[in-house]
This record gives structure tokens, sequence and C-alpha cells, in this order.
């Protein structure tokens, strides 16, 4: 049987000439130039385009017809490892308990409270029936004042990330105000439960202003106004209800303005003005601030505290000292205690310090976790709550009692089609990348699995905003290694897996680190018998996407398969358009081909799209939405034309566009599940060589 042909897509040359370079463009025309209306109404999209995605659609659909029972069957196993009643465990706050669950085969869940100890459900929202005739449902933000009167919550029903925050009487049951369109998915209640803060999104899809309204309805007064394209902004409040806080910040640069909650109509007033290259972010504990920064080259992080009304950096008190390779990712205050997150060579661990002096850490003894704080509403309790986790321990919930110690498992997440965590086993291994630098690896694979090359890989990379790859537990890939395969995790630089130094040393003009790492990685786990050169397949999302499209660049060799998920591959392109809502917040982490040449000379080096050349690549399958703001429909689309322009191999190059969705595909948590199962078969079927038999 002979396989179905691609697409072709037109080629309509565009010349770009930009700080004295030239390039050419054959496929510019794929972007829409109404793309800011494609975002809010996807059937706005320009016709020719539309045709030219559904017929990519329709052919990744033919190439892979005979991996639909696979589909389905890991969609069913995938499925079958979700409670599908599963509920939180329960959050106290005053005479109330809150929560979500989710009804038997409901893709949205409840949000509910009950009296504290026990009582009847009082229904908040319902997302399922909220969603009911909707191709697409998301809520972001959710929660309810202080006086427990009112719940809001914030829903995108594009997958475009405009939000409209509506908000809800509970004595009622009716909405208490005029909704609130064109808002980012964050948004606060005043501490007295009066007021709500929120963002507004421009018309290129950036948070630009903050605004006030009364809680129960009312006009709108702008709070905060950001001039700056390239920063983003956050509202909340402190631990202790003493201030509303306005977060301003990059991946580089941060800044925060404070209003009294005694008088949650003033002004807002900067803690410390921003400065390029420092960070920080504050708390307020009671009679004092906690300032966690970067500031003074604490490179991994220090804490500071204040005891100034406004928190200026002439006031900060160095607290807990820098130490380099000790990463204090965050932290959480109450009344008697503060609790640190920290991350030390890719493992995480907790540390209480008690307001009156000492410390102590909370430990665990596997190879490889990920800990997470939960926290909670309250402030006045020595209970906090974290989150532990595994390649092979489900997620388990406890309580932990600060001042007594004792630790309360208060939820083990359940695996209705069985889990044995004995069957398994997770490993770190350390690659050695070309500069010396060690680069850790998470591995889990069942106990039985032969070291000899001959089990197929799956190595997944992310490697960009100082996001680690934290070595949790999955659902999802519990369906690949169940099969024989390794899947395996590079915590490669860009991330901060090894500390913020780790992220600086993989961005900007250090950007091939991430790649190069990468490679390292799958070559280690090749000289130890874990994988073998071509049976290894490479998975990343969207600047993880990147890293799929440099990689394939680089070595098309090593890779039996490569899965780009929203793939950010575009990078030139992207980062010199400054009406994409990304980029101007960008620059900081590529640099700004606009106005510096060595920046565009080094984007030009390793950009996905920019890169491809006449190798023989290995099956690809690249995935996007069309109503994501991110990564934008066209990046992908670019990418697969030229990929099979230029593909000097018989391997096929697929591409599959959620016409429906934005950056984070299907809102369901089933629906998700069947664009993993696509990704994980197309893997298999790659793997196995099935496009040489379809």
């Amino acid at each position: 049987m002979s396989l179905p042909a691609p697409p072709k897509a037109r080629k309509d040359p565009r010349r770009i000439e930009q700080l004295g370079r030239v390039r050419t463009d054959d496929y510019a025309w794929m972007k829409d130039d109404n793309w800011q209306q494609v975002l809010r109404d996807p059937k706005a999209l320009r016709a020719d385009v539309r045709e030219h995605l559904e017929a990519e659609n329709a052919y990744m659909k033919a190439m892979l017809a005979s991996t639909d029972e696979l589909q389905a069957k890991l969609f069913a196993e995938m499925k079958g490892r979700i409670k599908e009643d599963d509920s939180s465990v329960p959050a106290p706050d005053g005479a109330w308990e809150y929560y979500v669950r989710y009804e038997l085969g409901a893709e949205h869940p409840v949000h509910g409270r009950r009296p504290r100890g026990g009582g009847g459900e009082q229904v908040l929202i319902d997302e399922e029936a909220l969603a009911k005739g909707k191709a697409y449902f998301h809520v972001g933000g959710a929660g309810h004042s202080n006086d427990h009167a009112l719940y809001a919550w914030a829903a995108d029903e594009q997958g475009s990330e405009y939000y409209t925050i509506r908000v809800k009487d509970l004595a009622t049951g009716e909405e208490a105000a005029a909704p609130i369109e064109s808002a980012y998915g964050d948004f606060a209640f005043s501490p007295d439960s009066a007021w709500i803060f929120w963002i507004w999104r421009d018309e290129n899809a950036r948070p630009s202003k903050v605004y006030r309204r009364p809680a129960r309805g009312g006009d709108d007064v702008l709070v905060y106004e950001e001039h700056d394209e390239g920063m983003f902004l956050g509202v909340g409040t402190t631990a202790d209800d003493s201030h509303i806080v306005i977060h301003v910040g990059n991946q580089e640069t941060t800044e925060s303005w404070i209003i009294p909650a005694s008088d949650p109509t003033a002004a807002p007033v900067v803690a410390e003005p921003r400065r390029v290259g420092v960070k920080y972010s504050l708390d307020h504990w009671t009679d004092r601030w906690v300032i966690r920064t970067n500031d003074d080259g604490a490179v991994d992080f220090k804490l500071c505290v204040s005891q100034a009304e406004v928190p200026a950096k002439a006031t900060w008190r160095d607290w807990i000292a820098h130490q380099p390779g000790r990463y204090i990712t965050g932290f959480l205050a109450y009344a008697g205690h503060l609790v640190r997150a920290e991350r030390v060579n890719a493992l995480d661990r907790l540390v209480v310090m008690a307001r009156d002096g000492g410390e102590h850490e909370i430990a665990f003894d596997e190879e490889a976790y990920a800990l997470n704080l939960e926290g909670g509403f309250e402030y006045a309790t020595t209970v906090t709550r974290f989150v532990y986790q595994s390649p092979t321990t489900p997620r388990q919930w406890f309580d932990y009692d600060m001042a007594s110690r004792e630790r309360t498992l208060r939820k083990t997440q359940e695996i209705p089609s069985g889990h044995d965590p004995a069957r398994y086993v997770a490993r770190r291994l350390f690659a050695t990348a070309g500069d010396g630098e060690t680069v850790p690896i998470t591995v889990l694979m069942l106990k039985d699995t032969p070291l000899d090359g001959s089990a197929p890989v799956l190595l997944y990379g992310y490697g960009s905003y100082g996001h680690a790859m934290e070595p949790s537990f999955s659902i999802r890939n519990l369906s690949l290694v169940d099969r024989g395969w390794i899947w395996a995790t590079a915590h490669i630089r860009g991330g901060s897996d090894k500390g913020w130094a780790w992220f600086l040393d993989g961005r900007k003009e250090k950007k091939t680190n991430t790649f190069t790492d990468f490679i390292a990685c799958a070559e280690h786990l090749i000289d130890q018998g874990y994988g073998r050169k071509g049976k290894i397949a490479a998975y990343g999302g969207s600047a993880g996407g990147m890293l799929m499209g440099a990689v394939a660049n680089l070595r098309p060799d090593l890779w039996g398969a490569i899965i780009a998920a929203v793939p950010f591959v575009d990078v030139l392109n992207t980062m010199s358009d400054t009406t994409l809502p990304l980029t101007p917040p960008e620059w900081p982490e590529w640099g700004n081909p606009i106005e510096d040449p060595q920046a565009y000379d080094r984007i030009a080096g390793y950009s996905p799209y920019d890169q491809v050349s006449a190798q023989a690549y290995p099956p690809i399958l690249a995935t996007g939405g069309l109503s994501d703001p991110r990564v934008t429909y066209w990046e992908p689309a670019k990418w697969v034309a030229k990929l099979r322009e230029f593909q000097a191999g018989e391997a096929p190059i697929l591409m599959k566009i959620n016409m429906e969705a934005g950056h984070g595909g299907a809102s369901g948590r089933f629906d998700f599940l069947k664009e993993i199962a696509l990704d994980y078969a197309f893997a298999i079927w790659a793997i196995d060589e099935g496009w040489t038999r379809a």
C-alpha cells in the first residue's frame, strides 16, 4: 500500500531586510494578518490558511490510521489511572473548607465548600455545566472573598487566554456584578472583601493595566499602568492580609507595588524600583517584610528582611545568606513559622524556620523525587501542606505541623487500574557535557528492562525560562514504560534544576548549551546501555519544542522520532515581530534581534526554522493550537513545510493543528489525554518504523 501524498505548501517568497542582513521567508503567508481576531474567533481564519491546515490534519490522520486502535488503547489506559470521582483535600478557612471534585466521567470539576468539620456541600461553580456546548473551556484563577460571601472565577472559552471574570453572590447564587471582559486569568479580592483587582489584556494580548472595581459591581478605576511592553503583571495579597501587591516582571527583572489593606483605594507605592537583572519578590510576615532576591550577586537567591513600612533596598537586611548551588525557589509565611523551598542538584527540599529561631528540614529518602508547597488559606496556623511524589510514587498530600513536626498523610493519589511501585525503578544518572558540566538525567523503567540498548527510549526536555523539570509521578508515562520503554528526563541548562546559575548558563549567548546538553544526555544513555542511536524518541513542547527543532538540525541521526508540541521554532521572525504578545517580554531570554546585531546572528544561528537544511530528518510530529497566543499556529505550520522541502530521507513529517484550542491543547482532563495518546502512538509507530509499512 502506497503512502498518502503530503500537502505541498505553496512558496511565496518574502524578502526581509533587518540590521543590514537579508533573509527570505517562503512561508510567511501562513500568518494571517488578522491573527488577533483569530485568537478571539477561530472562524475568522483566512480561507487559504484554513484549507492548508485542514489538509495537514487530514494527511496526519491518514498516515497514523494504523495507530487508531493503539491510540484508543493508550487513552483507555491513561484514563483508567484517573480516579473519575476524584476530589482535592479540603483546605480550611475559618468556618469553611474549600475543595474541588469531579463527578464520574466529567471533564471539568465542581468547586465546592462545606462547613468545617463536616456538613452539606454548597456548590460554588460547576465547570462541567458551564462548559456544556463549548468546544473549549478553561478556568484560570478562582477563589472566595475573605468574608466568604463572594466567589470569583476567570474563564477562557477560546484557548486565547483572554478571560472573562465573573463574581457570584454565595447567598443568592446569582452573579453579583457585570462580568469583567478582556482580562488576564489572575485577580485578587481585597482583604476587606470590598474590591476586586484585575488585569486587562490589550489588543495584542498583553497584560498592561491593573484595575480596581467594587466586588459587587461598579466602575473600574485604573490602579496601575505598565508602559514597558516587555513586562508581565500579577496581583495578589500578602500572607498576613496586610497588603495588596502588584507584581511586575520579566525573566530577569522584577518590581513590586504595594497598597495597604487598611486603605485599598490608595495609590500603589513601589517597594524597590526595578533594576535590570535584579529579581525580588516579597511577603509580609506580621511585623516585617521577607524579601527573596538575587541582588548583590546572590545568583541562587537569598532571603532578606525589612521592618520598614515601604521595604526599599536600603532597608533590607540579609537573613538567609546566599549559598551557591542552593537555589531558594520560594517561601510561605505563617504567623509563627516560615517555610522555604530549595533545590540542590535537581532535588527539592523544604526547611521550616520558627519565628523565635531555629530551623529543621523535612527529609525524604528516594533517589529522585519532587516536593511542592501547597500551603492554604490560613495564616494563624502551625500546619502547612505539601505534596510529595516521585517517578514511581503517586502524589501524596501531607499536612505537616511545623511546631510538633508531626506529618499526617491526608491523601494518596489513587490509581483505579492499579499501580505497584515495586515493578519500577527510578534512577538518577549524570551525563558529561562538552564543557565538563554534569547534566542530571532522571530515568524511569520496569525493573526487568534490559540495559543492552534494546529498549526504546523517550527523552524529554525543556531547558528555558528557568523552569525545572521535576522528577514527578505521571499516569501518562507509564503507558510507555509498561511497554518496555525507558522514560528519561534531561535536566538541561536553561532550566533551574541545578540552581539559577544553571538557567543563566542556558540563555542568550549561552543558549546552545541547552541543545548540546540534551544531545549529551542521549549519548550518555546510549553509552550506558539504556538505548541506541536511532531508537530514541525526543519529546518537548513550547520552548522545549524549539529544543526539538534544534536537535533535529544538529543530530538527526540520534533520533528515531521527534515530537514537538506547540513548538517555538520560528525564533528569529517571532522575536522580530513586536505585535506578538510575548515578543518584548522574551527579549531578556533570547536577545533583541531588532536592535542588536549580535543577538540577530546568534538567534539566526540556532533558530530551527532558519537552520533547516538538506539532510535526512527522522519522523517528526509537530502539534499546535489555532488560538494559541504563545506559540502561534503558523510556527509549526511553516516549519513542517520547510522540513518537507529539505527532507533528504524518506521519513514522514506530520502536523496536527487543534482548530479549537490554544497553547495547552484540549481543555478537558480526558480530552487532553487523547492528544498525549496521539503523541505516544506516533513515537511507537515511528520507532517501530510503522511508516514504512503504511
